[in-house]
């Protein structure tokens, strides 16, 4: 039996647990035509996602010409309200996700997601695909609510991720992220972090700075144990 020398795991969302840029794709562009935009194609929002839904349309806008700030809010706008009813048409999780969440489940292993998807769609999204059982909880980039500078507390600020810790219990905790808003979080929080090489990497995957690398989610177990005994 695989030991894994972790009590707790945080999971981010989008391009580590669920392939879901086809969903995203479809409400950035339904908000692109309303604004009067050329559509981008599906494929390339795995480029935009990482940040979340505002920076995901902001940078398609700014590619474009960009918009006035209240203009923008309306297409955003749209652009949540479709999402929310079509965040599960062709979304999956990618392979291996839950044989290996319920080996994880099976060892004790306490798990949460931490993504910047706003809270209410994360959980909603996972209870489609039948995966929300799985987590202690779920920290969307609005459930630390906003700082000094009126921004969601959201990766890559540590914050969701030592929030996520707490309630797993403060023991031997880990983060799984495709993104350089993962690493950055995971490390000003003090935690090891992995990378999902298979995601939407927003930079290549060993340049992102994490503790390890997998190329698949099935390969999650033998790198948490490699790290371990690294560590």
């Amino acid at each position: 039996m695989t030991n894994i020398p972790f009590d707790a795991i945080g999971f981010d969302l989008d391009g580590t647990l669920l392939d879901t840029f086809r969903d995203l794709g479809a409400a950035v562009n339904h908000a692109l035509v309303l604004g009067g935009f050329a559509e981008v194609s599906v494929e390339s929002s795995k480029d935009l996602i990482g940040g979340g839904a505002k920076i995901m349309l902001a940078r398609a806008v700014e590619a474009q010409g960009g918009l006035p700030e209240d203009e923008f809010k309306r297409l955003y706008k749209a652009m949540l309200a479709y999402y929310e009813h079509h965040n599960a048409v062709h979304t999956v999780p990618y392979p291996g996700v839950r044989d290996v969440l319920a080996e994880l489940a099976a060892k004790g292993i306490r798990m949460v997601v931490v993504t910047n998807k706003f809270e209410a769609f994360a959980r909603n999204v996972l209870t489609q695909l039948d995966l929300i059982g799985a987590f202690e909880t779920v920290i969307g980039g609005d459930s630390m609510g906003k700082g000094d500078d009126g921004q969601f507390l959201a990766k890559p600020h540590p914050a969701p991720i030592i929030a996520a810790r707490e309630v797993t219990g403060s023991g031997r905790f880990v983060f799984i992220g495709d993104s350089t808003y993962d690493v950055r979080a995971a490390k000003a929080a003090g935690v090891p972090v992995v990378a999902a090489a298979y995601g939407y990497c927003d930079m290549p995957p060993h340049e992102l700075g994490a503790d390890a690398v997998i190329d698949s989610f099935a390969a999650l177990i033998p790198a948490l144990a490699s790290l371990g005994r690294a560590g």
